[in-house]
């Protein structure tokens, strides 16, 4: 899978049934948060005598969120939360249009960044924080969920004063609902002040939950990973993700960055990168000297190719093809190194790609694995005899992974795999793993093979 931008952390990672603590951008938003609460009008818009909460009831209806506030990251990160879950945008680029139009400042624009980014991956979590409290058969409008998610996402797993935290939740909520969001959010704060488990974070009904990942990704990789190195994992993924920045310019995770230098060229060789888009690998490959045919299937992603070698100063030594990398109309045997970073399910990037998780469907892992054989059987071809061949995803799965180096070792017993990596990556079949938790960095696979 391509390379993309990091997200900002959302929390410290924990395996078990349990909320991650607080980021630091979160900890250093409490002071003025108090200071702001007391500020806010504190009113119990829901509450019955003696201000305890009235039984709150779902209201019906879809109404539309109030206009994003130039200067308030939490009306940019509800409007950004209401996009997603209602029209379907992508996180990244919805909140970036909206953070453009904005005059956030940047302590503010990382503020709403976490928010939005850490709201969506603990999707699943937060709902059951508050749909306990939420009577009545008729669901919640997306502008409503967004503001229950917004505000137990800050109470629970930010642990932001619950004043603050309700308050700010109530103001971007329609008018409509915002007795029965300040009521339900009054009773999630008072419930995770009376009963949470003794490290002040939830217990929540299973892990699945409580780490917030849809049941058919958590089986998987538990399953294929083993429980512990499945929990921790996913708990890992939890946490965004920190990109570096190369001497070239470009930003990228460290984990490409480690899968273009086990490519292994040196300056004047021809290289074939056969998924390039959108360029990270190959402008890599071209920066440590060699002649590099970028391949992409789609103009567009061809292009985000071309202009990425413009920026890092290696347009001359990238040639940018657009090309079926299943038919690739390439000479046989013509490239010393061939580099199939090929499409797949990414579920060992859902820490950067906050949306992923809930967008990906059980069916993509079968689909896209074979895929990756047709993509590697005709890479393996385009490999001179003594080159090598270089197979990564950004995936953890075993039919993505060993699977379809079982299918390469039947349909190609020419390739021999090469030894494995060392720290911190692990042996996994004939090649290696990047689990998430090993570094801090995206979860890879790595397969290399010879051509003898």
């Amino acid at each position: 899978m391509s390379d993309g931008p990091a997200g900002i952390g959302d929390g410290d990672r924990d395996r078990g049934g349990h909320a991650p603590r607080a980021s630091g951008a979160a900890r250093r938003a409490r002071k003025r948060d108090r200071a702001a609460a007391a500020r806010r009008s504190s009113g119990d818009a829901g509450a019955g005598p003696g201000g305890r909460p009235r039984r709150a009831t779902a209201r019906a209806g879809r109404s539309r969120p109030e206009p994003t506030g130039a200067t308030d990251p939490r009306r940019v990160a509800h409007e950004a939360l209401v996009r997603i879950d209602e029209g379907g945008a992508y996180a990244n680029l919805v909140l970036a249009a909206l953070l453009e139009r904005s005059a956030l400042d940047p302590r503010d624009r990382g503020l709403a960044t976490e928010l939005v980014y850490g709201t969506t991956r603990m999707r699943r979590a937060c709902d059951w924080l508050v749909d306990r409290f939420v009577s009545g058969s008729r669901p919640l409008d997306p502008p409503t969920r967004a503001a229950l998610r917004l505000g137990a996402y800050q109470v629970v797993v930010l642990g932001l004063p619950a004043h603050a935290a309700v308050g700010t939740a109530v103001e971007v909520a329609p008018r409509r609902s915002r007795g029965l969001v300040n009521a339900v959010l009054r009773k999630v704060a008072d419930d995770h002040a009376a009963r949470d488990g003794a490290d002040g974070r939830p217990v929540f009904p299973d892990p699945a939950t409580g780490l917030s990942y849809p049941d058919w990704i958590f089986e998987v990789l538990l399953t294929d990973l083993g429980p512990e190195g499945g929990l921790d994992a996913l708990a890992a993924m939890n946490v965004g993700g920190e990109a570096t920045t190369r001497d070239d310019g470009y930003t990228q995770d460290r984990a490409s960055q480690w899968v273009a230098d086990l490519v292994g060229t040196g300056p004047g060789e021809r290289v074939l990168d056969l998924c390039a888009a959108p360029g990270g690998k190959a402008t890599a490959l071209a920066g440590a000297g060699a002649l590099v045919v970028a391949a992409d299937v789609r103009p567009a992603r061809a292009g985000l190719v071309a202009g990425n070698a413009a920026r890092t100063g290696t347009a001359d030594r990238v040639a940018v093809v657009v090309a079926d990398g299943t038919r690739p109309p390439l000479k046989s045997a013509s490239f010393d190194r061939v580099l199939v970073d090929a499409p797949c399910s990414g579920l060992g990037v859902l820490h950067r790609r906050a949306d992923a998780r809930w967008r990906v469907t059980p069916d993509a892992v079968a689909r896209l694995a074979a895929l990756q054989v047709e993509l590697v059987l005709a890479a393996a071809d385009l490999v001179r005899p003594g080159g090598t061949l270089v197979v990564s995803v950004c995936t953890l799965t075993a039919a993505e992974t060993t699977g379809v180096d079982a299918v390469v070792a039947e349909r190609r017993p020419d390739l021999e795999p090469l030894p494995p990596p060392g720290d911190p990556w692990v042996p996994w079949g004939r090649g290696a793993l990047l689990l998430p938790q090993a570094a801090g960095t995206d979860g890879m696979a790595l397969h290399r093979y010879t051509r003898p």
